[in-house]
């Protein structure tokens, strides 16, 4: 791990066969100068299984291993940071800023969550064990060690996974979560129940109703307040499909605040950090499934109307 980054690997194909490493990872990754590269090779940022640093003669196996470190040249900085607002010694609950993405991914590998985690925690084995899109502030939780981390992920996905009843909510539930959220407001009658299902869109990071298909996803809505033809909301999700409360909110007609995806995507500046999305993942409430210890746990943000 170098500065909370962990190695990444690729296994090489037969086609690369008497190929030198370095000419094949010029090839495969043509984004990376062959200067960035060599000095990669130099610094000993790129090794074999066994942990051994190769240099730009080494000739590539078919089927080896081989390890090597991402950086992105003049990764957009991103100005705010995280809060731990509880650790036992299992878990991370980590409250998250808008614009900080989990973990690495494209153009941000030492601007995201789970690097800067590891990097000030000193801990390689650090996991987040669900997600929560990058321009979403609010609660994260990490496991601290592998061998604990897919009895955690679990909860998660039997939340996802369970079959919606008649009356649109999911039973026998043992994981809760609320999110708040500010988006516009025009008389509507609440509290609701959305249940929708929701396939990939177009592009094919975002989602879209199938409006032919039987529901996949349960969110209960109300409204905390109303100032001005906004309102803030509390969003109860039984499910947790990807960008579910901001599809379902605009399926209402109350698209959230500065979304840049919905009801248009309309991408921004990545230096841009004038404008948030108005959600906030504020609540988690489960019993820890390793202590059998009730954790309720609240972010300190707030969505201001």
């Amino acid at each position: 791990m170098i500065d909370g980054v962990s190695a990444s690997k690729i296994v090489l194909p037969k086609l690369a066969q008497n190929q030198t490493v370095y000419a094949y990872f010029c090839e495969k990754f043509a984004h990376i100068s062959p200067n960035a590269w060599r000095q990669r090779f130099a610094d000993g940022q790129i090794f074999s299984q066994d942990g051994k640093a190769l240099g730009v003669a080494d000739v590539c196996q078919a089927g080896m291993t081989v390890f090597y470190y991402r950086f992105v040249e003049n990764e957009v900085v991103v100005p705010f940071d995280y809060e731990v607002l509880f650790e036992n010694e299992n878990i991370i609950i980590v409250d998250k800023p808008h614009f900080l993405t989990v973990s690495p991914a494209g153009n941000y590998v030492q601007q995201t969550l789970l690097t800067r985690l590891k990097r000030d925690f000193n801990n390689e084995a650090l996991s987040p064990v669900h997600r929560l899109d990058k321009e979403t502030a609010g609660l994260v939780i990490f496991t601290k060690n592998l061998a604990v981390r897919d009895v955690y992920q679990a909860m998660f996905r039997e939340n996802s996974s369970q079959d919606l009843s008649e009356k649109n909510t999911i039973k026998n539930s043992k994981l809760q979560k609320i999110y708040h959220a500010i988006a516009p407001f025009d008389g509507g009658k609440f509290p609701c129940d959305v249940s929708l299902h929701l396939v990939r869109g177009e592009p094919f990071y975002t989602m879209q109703v199938a409006h032919d298909l039987p529901p996949n996803t349960h969110t209960n809505i109300d409204v905390l307040a109303v100032k001005g033809g906004w309102a803030k909301y509390v969003l109860r999700p039984t499910t947790g499909k990807l960008h579910q409360l901001r599809v379902h909110l605009n399926h209402l007609g109350a698209p959230i605040k500065n979304d840049p995806f919905y009801p248009v995507v309309a991408h921004k500046a990545a230096d841009d950090f004038s404008q948030p999305l108005q959600l906030l993942a504020k609540f988690l409430a489960f019993t820890d499934p390793m202590t059998n210890e009730r954790i309720e746990v609240s972010s300190k943000r707030e969505l201001v109307l």
